[in-house]
Formats: C-alpha cells, structure tokens, sequence
C-alpha cells in the first residue's frame, strides 16, 4: 500500500514538473551545404567609344624622322633618259589647309633635285646623245587628302606649287647657267616621284594599329575591383569600326567604335578572351556608343546573416502563451535554395532551419526570399516538439524578417565601375572616362560564400587614344 502511494507521489510530481516547464528543446539535423559554382550567363553586346585624336605636329615629326637626306635616287638613265637625286633639304613642315574647307593637309618640302636628262638617239650602233644636268632648289608645296586603309593613315599627295629659293640652273659648258624660262616642262619629271615618296613615308610611319592593339589589350585585362570578394571585371573586345578621319585645327581625329562584352567574374583571376589576330578594322558612318555592362554585386552570406540577425533584435514571434526570440543567423547554399538557421531561445531552445529561392525586390533594393519553408528534417521535429511553429502565421512573421538590403552592395559595385570611368590611364596616352546612367537587375547566383545579384548598367564610355609615339 505504501509502495503504491510512492508511485502515485512520483508520478504527480513528474507531471507538475512537467506541466510548469515552458522550455523545450528541439534538436535538428542541420542541413549540410553543398558545392555551387557561379552560373554562366548571357551577355550584351556593349559599343565603346574610342577617339583617336593625332596631332598634325606629330604626323609632321614621325614623316621628318623617316624622310631624311637623299629621299630618292634614280641612277638608271637607260630606262627612260632620265637619272635623278631629290635630297630633303630643310625640315618638313606640315599644316592643316586652311584655305579649303575638306579634309586635307598641307606638306611644305624643302628639297634640291638634281636632274640628268639625255637628248639623243642610236643609230646603227653608233650613240648620239646630249646630256644636259638640271640643279633645282625650293619649297614645294603638296596637298594630301587622309584616308585610312589596314589600320595605316594613308595619303593621296598632289603637287601643287614650288617656290624657288634661287633661279633653276643648268650646267652648260660647266656653269651653272640660269634657265627659268625653261623648268616648267620639267616639273613633271619629278612631280609623281615626289608625290609617291610623301605617300609612301606617312602611311609607313602612321601605323597606329600596334598602339591601338596594345590598349586594347590592356584594357581586356581583368581588373580586380574588389579583393575580399576576388571580383574580376572583363572586358572581351569582338569587333572594332571606324569612320573616316577628320580634321580638326591641328588635329586629325578619328572615330573608332568597340564592340564587346563587360562583365565580372568571381573568384581566381580569370584568362583574358583578347585575341589581337581576330580583330577586324571594319569602315563605318556612324559608331554606336550605347554600352550595357554586366556587373555582380557581392553579398557574403556571412554579411547576410549578420544584417539578418540585426532584423529580429528585440521581435518575440508567439502563438498563444508560446513565445520565441531569435538570437542569431546563419545562411548558406543547399539544393539551390539558401537555407536559413535560426538560433531561438524562449519555449523551445535550438535551432530551427528553413529554405527559401533568394528573390530581389527592386523597389526595395532587398533580396529576399520566397517559398519560405521548413526543411524537412526541422518540420518533423516541429510537428512533434512545437508545432505551433509551424503555423503560417508564425512562420509568415519570421519570412517578414528573412530579408535584408544590398543597397550598399550595389552601389560598391557602380562606384568600383565609375573608378576605371574617370580618366583611367591603363598606358600612357589612353585615357578612359564615361558615365551610367539606369541600373537593371537581371539575376541572382547563389556560390559557397555568397548571393550575386547581377546588374545591367548601361551609359556611355570613350576611350581616348592620343598620339602615335
């Protein structure tokens, strides 16, 4: 009788034990993360400015560098008659044509020619021929039209005037004997050789493709915009255009268009996809400027969980006389999903871990997430430990929370793109500058560390190249 007694006391305090506990603990199987790479995505094609601006003094000093002394020698007087030597006596002088209002050049050519020009014929073997040696001295004055062919500036020259600095001469019995009157129906002995030379010694000095290639193989280097997160930005160059050349006081401008793709990446440094042998030079009127660059802002799901954790400071979420609080946040990637851990004190102690798809509210400039649920191993363990949790409502509060603002990832990501926008330098004479305009967002990606949200920004960027040194 006693004994039974004893049973009947420790039962009852058992239940009154029980029934004044409001602590529970709920022990889960936590979801192990798992492996998840950045997805490959589709990118726009983008149109770079790039405006080549030449000094016409530059074009002056590369042809004076390459034309020097004798410029042209013609020893051969079997062929036609003629033997002549054209030296460069002075400086060239090249300027812009002011008195016409196309785009051409004026070259100004101090030279002295020295011409030998044979009279005479052969008859039955015996040779008959008078030999006369013309000594001309001046300024001649040539006129060029610029094109652009294979990436070299090209001229077409005429001859136009020469101003003679002394009386054209020709020997005659060993002096020097003026003949004025005489030298005009010899211009034309020289007048293509000249014209030929100047051609030839500006298109073979004004080659800019080397420095244009050059930059662009600078400029399609990754850069690392930021190293916490190893984020690379990339540009792929596919296409290039260019218009006719111009000229503008003193200098020849020339529209060039990029066509490519700009992007960023995460991670090691990636390759450069620049390949000079496939880049075309291809003529056009007009050059596209629009640009849309593809750039991922970075949120570590370790900065996430952080603003998160932030969220529910202070919230208790109850059904009933039940009540939890949140103290901490963890996310990290599963399945395609983010899994969300929560750490909960109050009628039940442990952690709680539901999934969700990562979505982005535009509005809001937040990343949140939808179909918020319990994982299936936490759902079992609620249903059989506090079921209440999983009631919509409770578990709609705690989605409410579940939320938290990439604002300050985005606009990491549009500062770091506007520092390479202002007057960048990647080689000296190339400056690169722009401006954005509307921001998009296209996608999220879900990798180890982080959530990337990419972003479309779309404006305008030039790529100045000055000078061909």
């Amino acid at each position: 009788m006693q004994y039974s007694r004893l049973i009947h006391l420790t039962l009852c305090i058992s239940i009154l034990i029980t029934s004044c506990s409001t602590t529970q603990k709920i022990d889960n199987l936590k979801p192990a993360p798992d492996d998840a790479s950045p997805i490959v995505y589709n990118t726009t094609p983008s149109y770079i400015n790039l405006p080549i601006s030449i000094k016409i003094k530059d074009i002056e000093n590369q042809t004076n560098f390459y034309l020097n002394g004798l410029i042209y020698e013609d020893n051969n007087i079997e062929d036609d008659d003629i033997e002549m030597k054209i030296w460069k006596m002075a400086p060239i002088k090249i300027q812009s044509n002011e008195s016409s209002n196309d785009d051409r050049i004026q070259v100004l050519l101090p030279l002295k020619v020295e011409i030998k020009y044979r009279v005479g014929t052969k008859t039955m073997g015996v040779e008959m021929y008078n030999t006369r040696l013309f000594n001309l001295n001046g300024i001649v004055s040539l006129t060029s039209s610029i094109h652009l062919t294979n990436w070299k500036l090209t001229t077409s020259t005429e001859l136009t005037s020469i101003n003679w600095n002394e009386s054209p001469t020709m020997n005659i019995i060993g002096k020097n004997m003026p003949i004025t009157y005489l030298i005009t129906p010899t211009l034309k002995l020289f007048k293509s050789k000249i014209e030929k030379k100047i051609d030839e010694v500006i298109e073979n000095s004004m080659n800019f493709k080397p420095k244009v290639i050059t930059a662009l193989e600078k400029i399609s280097k990754p850069f690392l915009i930021n190293q916490n997160y190893k984020s690379w930005l990339r540009i792929n160059p596919t296409e290039l255009y260019v218009t006719d050349a111009k000229i503008l006081k003193e200098s020849l401008l020339m529209d060039m268009g990029l066509k490519c793709t700009i992007e960023t990446l995460i991670g090691n440094e990636p390759p450069t996809k620049f390949d000079s042998t496939k880049i075309i030079l291809k003529p056009v009127t007009k050059i596209p400027d629009q640009v849309k660059v593809n750039i991922i802002a970075v949120s570590s799901y370790n900065d996430a969980s952080k603003i998160m954790t932030k969220n529910f400071y202070g919230q208790e979420f109850s059904s009933g006389n039940k009540k939890i609080k949140v103290q901490k946040v963890d996310l990290w990637h599963k399945n395609g999903k983010i899994v969300v851990a929560l750490e909960v004190t109050g009628t039940i102690n442990g952690s709680i871990y539901l999934s969700g798809f990562p979505k982005y509210d535009d509005n809001t400039k937040e990343i949140y997430f939808d179909n918020l649920e319990y994982v299936l191993d936490t759902k079992n363990h609620i249903m059989k430990t506090a079921n209440w949790l999983g009631q919509s409502y409770v578990l709609r509060k705690i989605q409410e929370n579940c939320r938290y603002s990439i604002k300050t990832n985005l606009d990491e990501g549009k500062d770091t793109l506007m520092t390479y926008l202002n007057n960048y330098s990647p080689m000296e004479g190339v400056y690169i500058n722009g401006k954005t305009d509307n921001v998009n967002f296209t996608k999220i990606q879900l990798t180890n560390n982080a959530i990337l949200a990419s972003l479309e920004i779309s404006g305008t960027i030039n790529i100045k190249i000055n000078g061909l040194k």
